[in-house]
């Protein structure tokens, strides 16, 4: 639902722009609709305003009409004071209290007896087990029909008396106690049949808090409803019953408002908390279903305010205002459940391996959905204007105003539209670039050169995009961007004149990635004695962490060499210098023993691309022989391997006699005696 309110906008700016598309009317005076184009959407409201505010009537109808009908209640108060004496007075009293006392005492018989009845019937067999049916007869009982009973017993009393005041005062109250009692008892049924299961706690909330509020606003509705009638008019007077039927109805209302924020929480459990069965077989439904109980006092909080508003204006549109303010309800209910199932629809699915094997059809179904969104969103302010008296449409079409302010809208939208579209298919191609494969193509990863360079992209991307998206918009608002673009140009040479270094940085640092020199995870050794994994690249610096774990941070412009030790693959290079009294094959066979063993190593093994390659004697020096080998290994694999072979080199060496390492004594000084 949230979303649906958020494309309402969007989709009314598509509308006008595709329906404002013919040229304003031939007689139209064009200096008038120039103007407001000339102005963009900030213009055209302006203007807008400016003529509302010329055309509006100010003058206080309201306030003179209630003013007016105050002074006639007042002179009909003072005839009806004038028109009766003392005597009278006494005689009008006690009419009253007859009334009073036989509405009062049928319906303290009937509830009695009624009472009585539903013990009695509670206590059968039959109703033990039916607990909501206990219910429903201790409310139909002794309150429901001896509320509608009570009434016809107090009309006829009053058979017998004479038409006066008092008479019309008690039947009008007579008929709004037994309204309000009626109604109240026949909700708190209607509750009462949801008494089951989780909705327990709900339905016990609402019976302790709304029957006092109900029955109220029954009592309030129905006694202003009674004022109203022409018999009861005629005795009190036509302005008196009216301003007492308008204050009752709004305190009605008030009420009625208060109560319904009071329980809109447990309202909303009754809405939506159904059998976990049902839950999970019909999703649609109870997802429309939580959306509703979240908003189902809103549009009753609206039939409230319009009721309000127009009980303080003028009773007679009141009726044609509560049919619209119902059709409204009616209206967003509809969009509400539309929405939800288009959302049930055409929403991705969980656990869907089509989102990931075909990312682009499920950009085209979120597509689609967003453009039903909007649909929907047109034909919803469309209906809620004509049910409201107000075409959208034709405001756009017939008037120049309305013309320019639907371009200025539509342009704003598309824009935002095109900008959101092409945002979210490079985003997309981006992601997936940068997604590891799965399945067949599980070997196929993305390479670290696609991992430096397509974030770097993707941000670059988003930043032109909302440059682009900006000034466009400040356009068709009717900002003039020209100022904007000049300074943009002048800032833009100074800084290109002013940061020769920066430049530089740039520029070298594209250079470096676009040749795939360097990459997030490599191990790299700088001209200026930098040397680290490569841990992030910016547009103007390299980040490296070395072994000690320091960070160092580095321009572009300052690298002038690289060498970069994780490409491809690395050699383990052994140099061993034996003493000239060893055996050469005894050594050259401890070499092979133990690159043998190496290869053997499950640990090690997986760092090697190929066997041990042993060169023999490479250089005899004074202090011995020099023996040379090496492993072809993954990059970063030969120190491991390395450290390796050293150590089982060593071992073997020290557990025979016929090879020894070379060592290096000092020469002694001639000519020095000790």
């Amino acid at each position: 639902m949230l979303r649906f309110l958020s494309t309402l906008l969007l989709g009314c700016l598509l509308s006008t722009h595709l329906l404002a598309a013919d040229p304003a009317p031939a007689d139209a005076p064009p200096a008038e609709p120039e103007a407001v184009l000339q102005g963009g959407l900030l213009g055209a409201l302006a203007d807008g305003l400016d003529s509302a505010a010329q055309e509006l009537d100010l003058d206080a109808h309201l306030v003179d009409a209630w003013r007016l009908r105050t002074d006639r209640a007042a002179q009909e108060v003072e005839r009806l004071v004038d028109r009766h004496s003392a005597s009278d007075s006494l005689q009008l009293a006690g009419n009253f209290v007859l009334l009073t006392l036989a509405w009062a005492a049928s319906f303290a018989v009937l509830t009695t007896l009624g009472r009585w009845l539903a013990k009695r019937m509670a206590g059968m067999a039959w109703l033990r087990s039916r607990k909501r049916a206990s219910s429903l007869l201790g409310y139909l009982l002794p309150y429901t029909l001896p509320a509608l009973a009570s009434l016809p017993l107090t009309l006829y009393v009053s058979r017998f008396l004479e038409p006066s005041v008092a008479r019309a005062l008690g039947l009008s109250l007579a008929y709004a106690t037994s309204s309000g009692l009626f109604s109240t008892s026949i909700i708190l049924c209607l509750i009462t049949l949801f008494d089951a299961g989780h909705k327990r706690a709900a339905v016990a909330v609402i019976k302790r808090m709304a029957p006092r509020p109900l029955f109220l606003i029954g009592f309030l509705a129905a006694w202003s409803d009674a004022l109203t009638s022409p018999q009861i008019a005629r005795q009190l007077g036509g302005n008196v019953t009216a301003s007492i039927a308008v204050i009752t109805g709004l305190t009605a209302t008030f009420i009625f408002a208060s109560l319904v924020i009071r329980l809109r929480r447990p309202v909303a459990h009754l809405i939506r908390n159904r059998a976990y069965q049902d839950r999970v077989q019909h999703r649609a439904v109870q997802e429309t279903l939580r959306i509703f109980s979240a908003l189902w006092y809103l549009p009753i909080l609206l039939m409230i305010l319009v009721s309000a508003i127009h009980l303080l204006g003028a009773g007679e549109e009141s009726q044609k205002a509560l049919q619209k303010a119902l059709l409204t309800t009616v209206l967003l209910v509809s969009t509400v459940f539309l929405s939800t199932l288009l959302q049930h629809l055409l929403a991705p699915r969980e656990n869907d391996p089509a989102q990931r094997v075909r990312p682009y059809k499920e950009l085209l179904r979120s597509l689609a959905h967003a453009l039903l969104r909007i649909l929907m969103a047109v034909a919803f302010i469309e209906l809620l204007g004509r049910i409201w008296g107000f075409s959208v449409i034709d405001f756009a079409l017939s008037n120049s105003l309305g013309q320019a302010i639907s371009n200025s809208l539509s342009s704003i939208g598309l824009i935002l539209l095109v900008t959101w579209l092409l945002w979210v298919v490079l985003d997309t191609a981006i992601q997936e670039a940068l997604k590891p494969a799965v399945g067949r193509r599980a070997s196929r990863q993305p390479s670290t050169r696609v991992r430096t360079i397509l974030p770097m992209l993707r941000n670059a991307v988003k930043v032109i995009l909302i440059v682009i998206c900006t000034i466009t918009t400040m356009a068709n608002l009717g900002i003039n961007v020209a100022p904007l673009l000049a300074g943009a140009g002048v800032i833009g040479l100074a800084i290109g004149f002013g940061s020769q270094q920066l430049v530089q940085d740039v520029i070298t640092g594209l250079f470096i990635l676009i040749e795939d020199t360097i990459s997030i995870g490599d191990w790299v050794v700088l001209d200026s004695g930098h040397a680290g994994t490569v841990e992030s690249l910016t547009i103007r610096t390299l980040r490296l962490r070395d072994g000690k774990g320091f960070v160092h941070s580095v321009p572009f412009g300052q690298i002038k060499a690289v060498t970069n030790q994780s490409r491809q693959f690395a050699y383990a290079f052994f140099s061993v210098q034996f003493t000239y009294d060893s055996d050469v094959d005894e050594s050259l066979g401890l070499i092979h023993e133990v690159g043998q063993s190496i290869s053997d190593d499950p640990l090690l093994r997986i760092n090697l691309q190929g066997p041990l390659q042993v060169f023999g004697v490479d250089r005899m020096d004074l202090n011995g022989f020099v023996l040379t080998a090496q492993f072809r290994t993954i990059s970063g694999g030969q120190y491991a391997v390395s450290r390796a072979f050293n150590e089982r080199l060593k071992k073997r060496v020290d557990q025979t006699d016929k090879v020894s390492f070379a060592q290096v004594y000092p020469m002694p000084v001639r000519g020095v005696s000790a």
